[in-house]
């Protein structure tokens, strides 16, 4: 399995174009850039599905060799996306592929619903290309084009803002994506509100876990901003409570992504000596 880190910020990416707080000043000063949360998986190099599409997708495409068009003129390697949650930092960056010529949607069942309405982009997108739209019910497993297979875990029920009136729980999903011919396992939890007995269970077997690093701590926005709530109040377990969990599997491959601005480790990387790696922006590494 080939996995690209497309994007390893949190919304707004690093530095966010209207900020001028202390971690965008030094993002700025250090010449540090992160684009929005996005990750690209491949079981045979040809056929690529992404986790998540972020509103930076175009320039992430365009940065990935990989995901270049071809050999037609309107060939692309891109299958399909598997949503973690209907965020816009997550979602944005679907209208960006109208122009491909089918395209499907994995997610959960309120975040498809989500998607037709009242953030229509499932209506939009069907007017340019031949969509689909697959539910994928936690528990269950996948097969995708090239090999790979995908399997969901409901890890939250946070809607995003313009859904606060739709029902559902499964909200935030996990993934576990695999290569039955390598045996090689990926998990994705880029928004990960507790470390529980059924995620511990999802990792078993992997090979790298890409995890919420929106927070290093969990009162962050409240040393950076003067206020906020909690960083798990927002559906985001902290850095400083996922990490004590990590060395329960040696030799497994951790890394932090969905960087907040208020995250030092945005910047500073693994100066920290933390146990997981800080991937820049077009890491990749096979599994």
């Amino acid at each position: 399995m080939r996995v690209r880190l497309l994007g390893t910020a949190a919304g707004g990416g690093l530095p966010q174009w209207n900020c001028a707080c202390d971690g965008c000043t030094r993002a700025r000063a250090a010449g540090v850039n992160r684009t929005q949360d996005c990750v690209a998986v491949s079981g045979d190099g040809r056929a690529w599905f992404l986790l998540n599409a972020s509103p930076d997708l175009r320039a992430q495409l365009a940065a990935a060799p990989e995901l270049a068009p071809g050999p037609g003129r309107r060939d692309t390697p891109l299958r399909g996306v598997l949503l973690s949650t209907a965020e816009l930092d997550h979602t944005l960056g679907l209208l960006t592929l109208r122009e491909a010529g089918a395209l499907t949607l994995y997610g959960s069942g309120c975040v498809l619903d989500a998607l037709a309405g009242p953030f229509p982009v499932r209506p939009i997108l069907a007017q340019y290309t031949t969509l689909h739209c697959a539910v994928i019910e936690p528990g269950a497993e996948i097969g995708l084009d090239g090999g790979l297979r995908a399997q969901a875990l409901s890890v939250g029920s946070k809607r995003p803002r313009y859904a606060e009136s739709l029902p559902g729980d499964d909200w935030v999903l996990a993934y576990r994506v695999s290569d039955p011919r390598t045996g090689g396992v990926l998990v994705y939890a880029p928004c990960l509100p507790a470390w529980s007995p059924a995620f511990e269970e999802l990792i078993a077997d992997a090979g790298c876990v890409v995890l919420d690093g929106t927070f290093l701590h969990d009162d962050e926005l409240r040393r950076a901003t003067g206020g906020g709530g909690a960083a798990t109040s927002m559906g985001h377990l902290p850095i400083e409570l996922s990490e004590p969990l990590l060395p329960r599997r040696p030799g497994m491959r951790y890394m932090y992504t969905h960087l907040n601005n208020t995250n030092p480790v945005a910047v500073t990387g693994t100066a920290l000596r933390l146990a997981a790696e800080v991937p820049a922006d077009g890491a990749s590494f096979e599994l």
